[in-house]
Order: C-alpha cells, then sequence, then structure tokens
C-alpha cells in the first residue's frame, strides 16, 4: 500500500471520528527496513519516522537527518537505561517510558543536556508479563511521579495484545489519559490504526502497510 493511500485512510477516519483534519500523526515505522525503502518515503516528503532500537536508529538516521530537513525521530521500542543519552540526543520523542529507574535517569539527563524529547508513557494494557509497560493500577502514580521531576510527558502508548479485540484497549489507554490531563495516546498500527483514530489516537505507528513485510 502507498504512502498516499495510508495517509488518505487516516484523513477519512478522522473525518469519520469527527477529529479535527490533520490531528493524527503517522509515524512511519522503518525499523529493519532496508535504507533504499526508507530514502523513497522521505522522498516522497513523509518526515516522521519511528525506530525500535536505539543501536539501530544510530547507524541510520544521521545521514539521513543529513540528507532530508526536518526528520522527525521518534523511538517506539524498550529503552535501556545506558542507551538513554544517546536517544535523548537523536530521538525527538519516546513513546516507551516504563518504569521509575527510566524516568530518573530521563530527568537527570535532561538536565545535563538542556533539554528532553517529547514522552510518552508506555501502559501495559493487557497486564502481559512479556509485554514492557506500566500496569494501569500503577499508572496514575507512575504519571504523577514523572511529571514531579518535571518531565515532558505528552501522552500514553500502548500495544494491545494480539489475541483481543485492539478498540477495548484504545478505550482504556483514552481513560486514563483523560483522567490525568495528557492529550497525547499513541496507538494504532498497521491492521488497527483506523480503530485507533476512533478512540482518540493522536500518532498512530505504520510499518509494514507503507513498506511491506520487514527485512525483504
Amino acid at each position: 500500500m502507498s504512502l498516499d493511500q495510508i495517509k488518505s485512510r487516516i484523513a477519512k477516519a478522522e473525518i469519520a471520528a469527527g477529529r479535527a483534519p490533520g490531528a493524527v500523526t503517522l509515524i512511519a515505522v522503518s525499523k529493519v527496513q532496508p535504507n533504499e525503502r526508507v530514502a523513497e518515503v522521505l522522498e516522497q516528503g513523509h518526515r516522521c519516522f519511528g525506530e525500535n532500537r536505539v543501536q539501530e536508529a544510530a547507524g541510520k538516521w544521521p545521514d539521513f537527518m543529513l540528507r532530508f530537513e526536518g526528520v522527525d525521530l521518534h523511538l517506539i521500542g524498550p529503552l535501556q537505561t545506558n542507551k538513554v543519552r544517546q536517544a535523548m540526543e537523536l530521538c525527538h520523542a519516546i513513546h516507551s517510558v516504563d518504569r521509575p529507574k527510566l524516568a530518573k535517569v530521563l530527568a537527570r539527563l535532561a538536565q545535563d543536556l538542556g533539554h528532553c524529547p517529547d514522552l510518552f508513557i508506555q501502559v501495559n494494557t493487557g497486564e502481559e508479563d512479556q509485554k514492557a509497560g506500566i500496569l494501569p493500577g500503577d499508572a496514575d502514580v507512575f504519571i504523577t511521579e514523572c511529571q514531579a521531576l518535571d518531565l515532558p510527558i505528552k501522552g500514553l502508548m500502548c500495544i494491545p495484545p494480539v489475541t483481543e479485540e485492539s478498540s477495548v484497549h484504545f478505550v482504556h489507554l483514552a481513560k486514563i489519559a483523560i483522567r490525568n490531563g495528557l492529550q497525547g495516546l499513541s496507538m494504532g498500527m498497521s491492521s488497527d490504526f483506523e480503530v485507533a483514530i476512533a478512540q482518540g489516537a493522536t500518532h498512530v505507528r505504520v510499518g509494514s502497510a507503507i513498506f511491506g513485510a520487514r527485512g525483504h
């Protein structure tokens, strides 16, 4: 599916949900994609991309940022504390703040660097043992703790269980955001981004629908 087709579907979903045009940011998930494919999307004018790993992003994006102006890079995968400085220097947003230790490292380095990317707290809405994210029952306290550290918390992120109806998890995430006064909702991927937009998503993370299957 072409980038233009994805953007058209997003625009239609915004209208159907009564959202303002342009209310949703499309993050093109470029993880494990060949540089040629990423360059093609950049050449079409798209500038917002998502990477899962700091190391991969660091090997790919500095060159692209020199070649293309206005790149907006989002880290959407788990972040190890020893990679935080590198992530903060490279990325414009981090969607995977999920534990107090990480929040404290982000806050300390924000003071050292004099800046901090926009941050999203990842919530494990399905309470899956193998998945990162703060548990829903702990989310309110964790959000308050992060805000007390003067971190720029813009919203919440979730990845619903693959075996469950994603809309239930999007509704759950939106309720947590609303009661904590947060506007950003990073939710929805290639298979369900229109459902996420209907439930208030401000950022959708679409990879395979734009680039095709990863690693080929």
